[in-house]
């Protein structure tokens, strides 16, 4: 057998991530020596999940994988990000890297964008849950023993109760129509703090639940419009035990 391709995981510490790791240790292709994950510098906090970096960097311990943090400012422009992972990647293609693994499931436009940033560096891109059905995905994997708690929802599908629950056949089933169970739409995030990959469980206690709104984006139909519009989401802060 050919030795296996060297990769790096752009780890969210979220369930889908988790998920998409436990399927890709599984297979002898590749060798998963790294965690990349953005961290907003100015908060102390992962960029997409608002989660403190003390538990991020207690699930790589007790995943036993090194954790590479990719350092943002508090409001990056798009410039500035596409930089910063460029020469991350290239870092990463000295040290002889070859492959990346996303969580993605099905969101079309973000596959192609990420394919079009690393192809052409010569890293190979894998999506171990593509197009996988997502009720099934959930259920599987709290049936396979992982815990994830909600640690940000869309208050336009789900209100301050959702977010600090941890996940379950019962709150999945009772999902509103519109959200997606993987909230793979950006409805929700989670933190996965228990599971078979994990080592040991991630200690941590439920902390402050605060309310926030952002600009909404814009599509391409209203770019030249002036609008107000916002949308809000709820966080629960995870407090490290």
């Amino acid at each position: 057998m050919s030795k296996p391709y060297k990769t790096y995981f752009n780890w969210s510490t979220g369930k889908d991530s988790a998920f998409a790791l436990y399927k890709l240790q599984q297979d002898p292709k590749y060798s998963i020596e790294l965690l990349l994950t953005s961290v907003n510098s100015h908060f102390n906090r992962v960029s997409m999940h608002g989660l403190r970096r003390s538990l991020l960097e207690a699930q790589a311990s007790s995943l036993e994988i090194v954790l590479k943090t990719i350092e943002l400012p508090e409001s990056p422009t798009m410039e500035e990000y596409k930089e910063t992972m460029t020469k991350t990647v290239k870092n990463l293609i000295a040290k002889n890297y070859t492959h990346a693994v996303f969580g993605d499931i099905f969101l079309e436009d973000l596959k192609n964008y990420r394919d079009q940033q690393l192809q052409p560096l010569g890293i190979e891109t894998v999506y171990p849950l593509w197009q996988a059905d997502t009720s099934k995905l959930i259920h599987d994997f709290i049936d396979l023993g992982f815990k994830a708690v909600v640690v940000s929802a869309n208050s336009t599908y789900l209100d301050e109760d959702f977010v600090g629950q941890t996940l379950t056949h019962e709150i999945i089933d009772n999902l509103p129509k519109n959200v997606d169970p993987c909230g793979e739409n950006g409805e929700f995030h989670t933190f996965c703090y228990d599971g078979p990959i994990f080592k040991h469980p991630i200690s941590f206690s439920i902390g402050e639940k605060i309310y926030r709104e952002y600009p909404k984006p814009k599509t391409k139909d209203d770019i030249h419009v002036n609008t107000n519009d916002k949308i809000g989401y709820w966080y629960c802060d995870l407090l490290p035990a």
